[in-house]
């Protein structure tokens, strides 16, 4: 097979043996894969993919069809459109997923979209509502509203019955980003618009002070996002005060149980918004796997609506 491997820092595509199903694990020939920043962390040798998981190839979601199933495989059939996060080896040919970790296609959606969607709808859904415990009626605010996670937060408060504002830097994007359910305003003088009762964190830690300010008595800050850095000083008689909660996630590195429960979450309560027409996944632009490179490239730039997918 053909793989987008990491080397001294520089993206190489080259051949590499087909992987080979083991026990619960299926064989996925993968028709896209999604580019996240996780990807771009992985090039620069900051974050390593977990144990178990291809050291070199980076891509940590995917969607194609089953081509083959390991011992004991059988939730998905040969022939089945599926997509999955993993936790490294998504921008492949070929790769094993364990059948645990994969959810159905909806019916609706193209290859594109379906590679675009695991990791930005699950983190998103695992953010908002496990950790934060979004309900209907409340106020979320959402950082860095036009990205990947940002789309699909927008779109799943929206249908949750939340108040949803989103912060989007790039003017030419906000009226894309308002079309998705979301009060578009300017990164600055956010907290203006507030109380909210949970902030989705994309952007980082220059938000954070903020983002205490900007809470309702009761809030919570779900922080899923460091681009734009990683320490900030925080008042903590201001978060004592408003009885806020500030808790940190990452979905990678988790064991398998947690990451099937996730995906188990997801085909409950956010493949039938697909179904439904409800939600969709914006891709801003489609690349070969040849042209990985331009691909980084274009994901690091910004400026874009969605999601960067890979189409090997």
């Amino acid at each position: 097979m053909r793989a987008v491997t990491v080397q001294d820092g520089d993206l190489v595509v080259e051949e590499r043996p087909d992987p080979a199903p083991g026990a619960g694990e299926i064989l996925v020939r993968v028709r896209a894969a999604g580019v996240n920043g996780a990807d771009i962390l992985q090039r620069k040798g900051g974050y390593p993919a977990p144990p178990g998981s291809p050291p070199d190839i980076p891509g940590l979601e995917l969607a194609g069809e089953v081509i083959a199933r390991g011992p004991g495989a059988e939730r998905f059939a040969e022939g089945d459109r599926v997509m999955a996060i993993v936790g490294g080896g998504g921008q492949a040919q070929l790769a094993v997923v364990h059948e645990r970790g994969a959810s159905p296609v909806p019916e609706g959606l193209d290859w594109p979209e379906a590679g675009g969607l695991p990791e930005v709808f699950t983190t998103a859904h695992d953010a908002l509502f496990t950790q934060a415990g979004l309900k209907a009626g409340e106020r979320l605010l959402v950082h860095g509203g036009a990205g990947g996670v940002g789309t699909a937060a927008i779109q799943l408060g929206r249908a949750a019955g939340a108040r949803v504002t989103a912060t989007v830097r790039n003017d030419a994007l906000r009226g894309a980003v308002s079309e998705l359910g979301a009060r578009v305003v300017a990164p600055e003088g956010f907290v203006e618009h507030g109380p909210f009762d949970v902030v989705l964190e994309l952007v980082g830690a220059p938000n954070l002070p903020d983002d205490v300010k900007a809470l309702a008595t009761g809030g919570r800050v779900a922080v899923i996002g460091v681009g734009a850095g990683f320490k900030a000083e925080l008042n903590l008689v201001a978060l004592m005060g408003k009885r806020g909660r500030i808790h940190g996630s990452t979905l990678r590195a988790r064991p398998l149980e947690e990451k099937a429960a996730a995906a188990r979450l997801v085909e409950r309560h956010v493949l039938p918004l697909f179904d439904a027409g409800a939600v969709r996944v914006p891709v801003a632009e489609t690349f070969a796997l040849d042209d990985a490179a331009a691909a980084y490239e274009r994901f690091t730039a910004g400026g874009k609506l969605g999601k960067i997918v890979l189409l090997p």
